[in-house]
């Protein structure tokens, strides 16, 4: 009888260890599967990333990036579809950037649309590409207005989701979330799934907030990397402008019996708004011009061009210097900006000869040194600036100054970049300063003049930024 019951006790035993033996079996073949879909899953995140990382190239493209968020998101989450909408420039809408084809409406379609959408899906298509999405509008606007990741499914009652359901491609469930980066609000990224896909978990969407946090990551660093490859361009283009522009300006200075003449262009930025030139009119006479454009940068070295190229075709053509300007002013007129105008200061002289013409558009006053007495005045013959009137008022009051010089006489030009020098402190170096150091530095001569006040205002200034372009032409009777 105990030879019996110690038989069955055997037999169960043996029966529970198989039954054990075979649920170990069990779990341990579910943790491999477990564990191969967690390395899968660990794969497709890194390729992802991988996928981001070798975006930002020198021919990245936006529509690239965009669109391997989104394929790369509905990839590692099994998603039916996805999308990428943008914030515009004012940050007011959603625009969509990239919708992958599956991808079922994520914002409200109209009826019509739906209708056309059962045997043609084109217009459906055209809409969903174009239509911008509103703060606060659908899922999308909702997201986007509260800065809230959002999760729903079928077994979700939210009213935005049951109209969507109407939709051709029928939505499931959905996963949006705000793309937000160091508190910038960048766009709003989002996948679904439709009713023959399986429903997203609470685990895919931690995976899927992961993923919104890299994206919003690549996508600021997309649009940094895009302005710093613009501003190389830029500079490179400005580069170009630059030397451009220093073929127009005078390579030298122009040797005339009679006269010493040296002259300097410091621009504040790549080009400069300042002009001087010096335009031999014939074998005996020569004209000095020296101008300033209202404003910097680019648009002013465009005027200062059309400036020097009208100058220069009609100088040869006049001995009066106020007539020349009479005509620089009537020819440019119709092409400057009401915000622009030109001061302008010309000065023609002639081989052996002591007396200068002298014509003034609204320019700082020239300053003569005399010799004789070592005295320095400023020399202030009427006149406007140019661009500012079409002829009427300008032709009236622009004239002729005569004035005669002496050996060792001196005139100095310069623009407002000069006497407007700042300091740290906020100190312009003004008219007095610039006087004194002409007229302490005459004497040695007009390449002497621009050395000495190019190293006063350097030294004046410090290490605080040119804010203006510098001009200066020095001009000595011998």
């Amino acid at each position: 009888m105990w030879s019996f019951f110690f038989l069955g006790l055997l037999v169960a035993a043996t029966l529970v260890f198989l039954l054990l033996l075979r649920q170990q079996r069990r779990n341990i073949e579910n943790l491999k599967r477990s564990r191969e879909e967690l390395q899968v899953e660990e794969n497709r995140v890194f390729d992802f990333l991988h996928g981001l990382g070798e975006a930002f190239s020198d021919d990245l493209r936006s529509s690239d990036l965009h669109r391997l968020i989104v394929e790369g998101a509905m990839r590692i989450l099994d998603a039916h579809g996805g999308a990428l909408y943008l914030a515009d420039r004012a940050g007011k809408s959603l625009l969509p950037t990239y919708l992958s084809k599956n991808c079922p409406p994520l914002v409200e379609v109209p009826r019509h649309l739906l209708q056309q959408s059962q045997t043609s899906t084109v217009a459906l298509e055209s809409f969903l590409q174009l239509h911008t999405v509103k703060s606060g509008e659908g899922l999308l606007g909702k997201v986007w207005e509260k800065r809230e990741p959002l999760f729903l499914s079928s077994r979700d009652s939210d009213p935005h989701l049951e109209s969507l359901k109407e939709a051709v491609l029928h939505l499931d469930s959905v996963m949006i979330a705000p793309l937000i980066y160091r508190g910038q609000p960048l766009g709003v990224l989002a996948v679904a799934n439709g009713p023959m896909s399986t429903p997203f978990s609470p685990s895919d969407f931690v995976v899927f907030q992961s993923i919104v946090e890299q994206s919003a990551f690549a996508l600021y660093s997309a649009i940094v990397y895009h302005e710093a490859s613009e501003k190389r361009r830029i500079d490179r283009d400005l580069d170009v402008a630059r030397d451009i522009q220093r073929i127009l300006l005078p390579n030298g200075s122009p040797a005339i019996e009679g006269y010493e003449i040296a002259g300097i262009n410091i621009p504040a930025s790549h080009v400069s708004g300042d002009y001087y030139d010096y335009v031999m009119m014939d074998d005996r006479r020569l004209g000095i011009v020296i101008a300033d454009v209202s404003g910097k940068g680019v648009p002013a070295s465009l005027i200062m061009a059309m400036c020097r190229s009208v100058l220069r075709s009609l100088a040869p053509n006049s001995d009066s210097a106020a007539a020349v300007l009479r005509k620089v002013n009537r020819q440019l007129y119709p092409d400057i900006k009401e915000d622009m105008f030109i001061s302008m200061a010309y000065l023609i002289l002639e081989k052996g000869a002591d007396e200068v013409v002298l014509a003034r558009a609204g320019h700082d006053a020239p300053l003569l040194y005399r010799a004789a007495d070592q005295s320095i005045s400023k020399v202030n013959p009427p006149g406007m600036a140019l661009g500012i009137d079409s002829g009427s008022v300008f032709d009236r009051v622009t004239g002729d100054l005569r004035i005669c010089l002496e050996k060792g006489d001196c005139f100095v030009f310069y623009t407002d970049g000069v006497t407007e020098a700042l300091d740290v402190n906020g100190i312009e170096f003004g008219i007095k300063r610039l006087m004194d150091v002409v007229q302490a530095s005459a004497a040695a001569g007009a390449s002497a003049v621009i050395d000495r006040v190019t190293a006063e205002v350097k030294e004046f200034v410090g290490n605080f930024p040119q804010t203006d372009d510098i001009t200066l032409i020095a001009l000595r009777k011998l």
